[in-house]
């Protein structure tokens, strides 16, 4: 009773003062400690129960696994594992999901796969772990295949199954699978469930459609904190800040408490909207950020961005020779787009996908168009030890223009084209987008790691500054 109503000492006293305990005990105090936020101490109370000789039972080591999680101890869950393994429990669907779902969290999705395939039956909490694992791991295309083959095998969905679908197709940009998730959201019910909304909410605003999520906003019944978040943030990847900021008055006229998500979206609302009052703080964060996490790219290209931004080049160059000279790996740059109810993924100078031949031609097409509107590319931020002809290949095959290329021609003309790319847009091919939008009469919505890009008619919402 006390750890759930989150009375942890008062737990402990009580638990001190047994004159005896059981297995049940020891296990209400590990589950107490990692739902208080105290992993660390229910590992240690878990070590001290097996040096008391003290047997433990399916229900302990889901605690153990969920304290493992929650700290992402990796190397802790393992040892966990086996000591599954060896008791014959790694086959019981309760224990397995949290194996799966240990894993997951810590980043091993490959083993969060292995010990999913062995369950001999999978309920929807199985199914729901790997679908948001994947979706935490960056891979949302494989949680959009997962929720199909849930389907396929007959396991009925629950309002958690749908959330990491949508979370999925927000992460990939797949507008019209979240649509279809939303229907399937209000044939069950569900709609009046406030994480629900909140997550149709982040879907449509990161997919693009903000109307959209202002509709869902609108008719929820009840919102939360979240709920005010998710549309705060969304006008804030769209440019639009001063809506934010009305949105955050409204959230306080209303009563609802600002957290620090809140105050997060405000920031980017106004990096993105032109207020340069704030970048001196977007620059303290940054800075923190490396310093917490030397190891953690984000901070190099969050500083870096924001030097380049504000006009200080030689400031975002020193930040990049700094994360070099440390060894830090940036993500690989990849772009998805949703054709026909189908998301494709592209690298840069992506040679695997079966219309490249297509592709390839279409961006020779664009090229010559684009150069007789004016077009000129930008090869600053390519390598500087290769040829220039060299350059203004490897631009032409960054994978947003591979994406675009391959969205042009299989979608009827004028049709509008939505992509989503996991790093920030480079300045060609920003340059590019309004120039092919132009030439080719279409509306292009490009969401990069920062915001959203409109651009139509050669022009983009940014105004050329993100």
């Amino acid at each position: 009773m006390y750890s759930k109503c989150g009375s942890i000492e008062d737990a402990c006293k009580v638990f001190n003062n047994m004159p005896s305990r059981d297995v049940v005990t020891w296990n209400a105090m590990i589950s107490g400690h990692v739902k208080c936020g105290q992993g660390q101490k229910a590992l240690e109370l878990f070590h001290q129960m097996q040096q008391k000789g003290v047997q433990p039972t399916p229900v302990t080591l889901m605690g153990v696994l969920n304290a493992c999680a929650s700290m992402f101890a990796l190397q802790e869950g393992r040892r966990t594992h086996e000591q599954i393994i060896e008791s014959g429990w790694e086959s019981d669907v309760f224990v397995g999901s949290s194996l799966v779902d240990m894993y997951a969290k810590c980043g091993s999705i490959e083993d969060a796969k292995r010990v999913f395939n062995k369950l001999p039956s999978r309920d929807v909490v199985s199914w729901n772990v790997m679908i948001l694992g994947h979706v935490k791991c960056g891979q949302g295309q494989k949680a959009l295949e997962l929720f199909q083959q849930m389907q396929q095998e007959g396991v009925q969905s629950d309002p958690v199954t749908l959330v990491g679908v949508l979370n999925a197709c927000a992460s990939v940009v797949a507008l019209e699978e979240g649509r279809r998730a939303h229907d399937w959201v209000i044939k069950s019910g569900w709609d009046s469930i406030v994480f629900v909304g909140n997550s149709l909410i982040d879907m449509y605003a990161k997919c693009g459609s903000l109307e959209d999520a202002l509709k869902v906003f609108n008719k929820m019944p009840s919102r939360d904190v979240v709920t005010w978040n998710a549309m705060i943030g969304g006008y804030a990847i769209h440019g639009h800040g001063k809506e934010a900021l009305k949105q955050f008055e409204q959230m306080r006229e209303e009563g609802v408490q600002p957290d620090d998500t809140t105050f997060g979206c405000l920031l980017s609302a106004c990096s993105h909207s032109e207020f340069m009052a704030m970048w001196r703080m977007g620059e303290r964060v940054a800075k923190q950020v490396l310093e917490l996490e030397p190891e953690n790219a984000a901070g190099y290209v969050l500083l870096s961005n924001l030097y380049t931004a504000t006009g200080n080049r030689d400031l975002s160059e020193n930040i990049e020779q700094q994360r070099k000279e440390r060894s830090v790996k940036k993500h690989p740059g990849r772009t998805w787009i949703e054709v026909d109810n189908e998301v494709h993924t592209f690298v840069v100078d992506d040679q695997h996908h079966p219309q490249m031949i297509e592709i390839h031609a279409e961006l020779k097409k664009l090229s010559g168009l684009m150069h007789d509107a004016g077009y000129v590319p930008d090869t600053n931020f390519v390598l500087h030890d290769v040829e220039e002809e060299e350059k203004v290949f490897h631009l032409c095959h960054h994978s947003e223009k591979l994406a675009i290329a391959f969205g042009l021609i299989n979608s009827a003309p004028g049709i509008p084209l939505c992509i989503r790319k996991n790093l920030w847009v480079c300045c060609d091919c920003h340059t590019s987008t309004k120039f092919i939008s132009k030439v080719v009469g279409r509306a292009i919505m490009v969401r990069d790691a920062n915001r959203f890009h409109h651009f139509q008619d050669g022009e983009c919402s940014c105004r050329d500054y993100w």
